[in-house]
């Protein structure tokens, strides 16, 4: 087939990839749901980037740098100033490069991998229907990162190929590489496992002005980025570092990353096993596992919380998707030949079956996004924090301040001052081990609001062993704090006794006695894990 029918082929699955994605997400992903609690906590600082208030928490205050997907919160900002909503922005974004990273995915292994039609097009199709559109619904930025961290793998896979690659190139995934570390700090980490893999298959002596390339644009360009941003902030790393990457190794993390790496990208360790078959194809395969399992074990040094679906992981799926097929070329199927045309028959319907169950397999890994998911269809319920911050809206533009563990949708919706108190935006909790009731008393805040396993009915146990747990501890310091200074228990919220969402207001402030009666009385308090109707239990006492 000539060059110019072929591209006109790969250009017209190019639109059916696309009519595929955008139907898949009419017809299978629900975009009505709100924001994941984590996701609106970015949100927030967009839209006070955009108000031209700063990377800050809560506007008039210092900076903090609690948005780790740095370029995914500027260009939102930037769509924000132009126009469209906070959710507009980030989806967009979203669904815009999952769209990219699909046709990245296919040209990449058409064009550079040389592979088949059928192969690239699964491939295509396996990154369409998996979880990168949840993440969209859900109001991540994952596939933004994973298309940043997708054009970096493909231009280091043109390194590869070309015996003399053009400076350009070079300096080209460079650049996207720092674009990648830009977006999230881990995608220095990323891009560097690249830069090894590229090494280790052109040689230390044919890549050395890859390297100086590399590290120049690193030095220069991310120095003048870090150095800034040490300014702006006061500190070095990304606030919730220090939160999550404290306490030593987590090998909690460390398993949780692997298993998620293997769920998402079983059917390709196939081809990587197969990959050691010879000595030819088995120093491909070692340079191709370098940035997948090197990334993948990264995560040892932070903490695996708010990993919804294993979006920390999820970019080193289309990496898989673009590495795979190089990896079984020159196998033999020659034994075919010996078939009869009903047998060949019978075999390419197997093949194509086989093809579907693998797209399936992908689509099913958005039945597993959250631990305590009830449907394929929805990741979770509807959530009462979500009512509740938009009933605390009805009081914004009052000054009034929330101290809470909740930190998304609360202060996202709510429009109010908010303390993270569990450190993540906040710097002082972050980086001084903790909430102390000396740091929340400068605050005195309105309402005081946090999550816990415990209730009137089911009395927290005071025990040196629970109250060396940080998060028991904490919730501990914001009751006893509450009760100390005379707030009134609105209410406490949850699906039992055991799991609680509690609601303390001060009483001397103008809006009091409205916001105890209001908050004690919503009804549409939907508890997040099952989507039933909360209980309110403040009203109970112990049996």
């Amino acid at each position: 087939m000539s060059f110019k029918k072929t591209l006109t082929l790969d250009l017209l699955i190019s639109l059916a990839l696309i009519a595929s994605t955008v139907y898949y997400a009419a017809r299978y992903v629900d975009f009505s749901i709100p924001p994941f609690e984590d996701a609106a906590m970015l949100m927030r600082y967009a839209q006070n980037l955009a108000g031209g208030h700063g990377i800050v928490w809560n506007i008039g205050e210092h900076p903090v740098d609690g948005a780790t997907d740095f370029l995914f919160m500027a260009a939102s900002s930037l769509l924000i100033k132009l126009g469209l909503t906070v959710g507009q922005s980030v989806r967009g974004i979203g669904f815009a490069s999952h769209v990219l990273t699909v046709l990245l995915v296919y040209w990449t292994n058409r064009r550079i991998n040389n592979s088949s039609i059928p192969l690239s097009l699964l491939s295509g199709l396996y990154l369409a229907v998996g979880t990168g559109l949840s993440y969209v619904a859900a109001y991540f930025g994952t596939p933004f990162f994973a298309l940043a961290a997708a054009s970096t793998w493909t231009l280091g896979l043109l390194l590869i190929q070309k015996e003399n690659p053009h400076v350009g190139l070079t300096l080209a995934f460079a650049l996207s590489g720092l674009i990648t570390g830009l977006i999230r700090p881990e995608g220095v980490i990323l891009a560097s496992l690249m830069l090894l893999a590229v090494i280790l298959m052109r040689g230390l002596k044919n890549s050395t002005s890859i390297i100086v390339v590399f590290g120049a644009v690193f030095l220069l360009l991310g120095g003048a980025y870090f150095l800034w941003r040490w300014n702006y902030f006061g500190y070095p790393l990304p606030n919730p570092f220090y939160k999550k990457g404290g306490s030593g190794l987590h090998w909690d993390s460390y398993h949780n990353s692997l298993l998620n790496l293997l769920r998402l990208c079983l059917p390709m360790a196939v081809a990587f096993i197969l990959g050691f078959r010879s000595s030819e194809t088995t120093k491909r395969t070692i340079a191709y596992l370098i940035p997948i399992l090197g990334f993948a074990c990264a995560f040892i040094l932070i903490s695996d919380e708010m990993n919804y679906g294993a979006r920390f992981q999820y970019a080193l799926l289309p990496i898989a998707l673009m590495s795979w097929s190089p990896l079984v070329r020159g196998l033999s199927f020659s034994w075919l030949d010996q078939f009869s045309g009903r047998e060949r028959s019978v075999y390419f319907i197997a093949l194509i079956g086989i093809s579907a169950s693998l797209v399936y397999y992908s689509w099913f890994q958005n039945c597993f996004l959250t631990s305590y998911q009830q449907t394929c269809e929805k990741a979770y319920e509807r959530d009462g924090r979500y009512e509740m911050g938009k009933l605390l809206a009805e009081f914004r533009g009052k000054g009034y301040t929330i101290a809470t563990t909740e930190a998304g949708l609360l202060p996202y919706y709510s429009g109010w001052d908010a303390i993270d108190t569990w450190g993540l935006n906040d710097q002082f909790i972050a980086h001084n081990g903790g909430l102390t009731v000396e740091y929340l008393d400068q605050y005195k805040p309105e309402v005081i609001m946090f999550h816990d396993y415990y209730s009137p009915l089911v009395p927290p146990k005071l025990t040196e062993e629970n109250l060396a747990q940080k998060w028991f501890g904490m919730t501990i310091t914001m009751k006893q704090s509450a009760e100390a200074n005379g707030y009134v228990l609105a209410a406490v919220f949850g699906d039992s006794p055991y799991d609680t969402h509690y609601y303390y207001v001060r009483t001397d402030f103008e809006d009091s006695e409205r916001l105890i009666e209001q908050i004690s009385t919503l009804k549409k308090y939907y508890w997040p894990t099952t989507g039933k109707r909360s209980i309110n239990y403040a009203g109970y006492t112990e049996p």
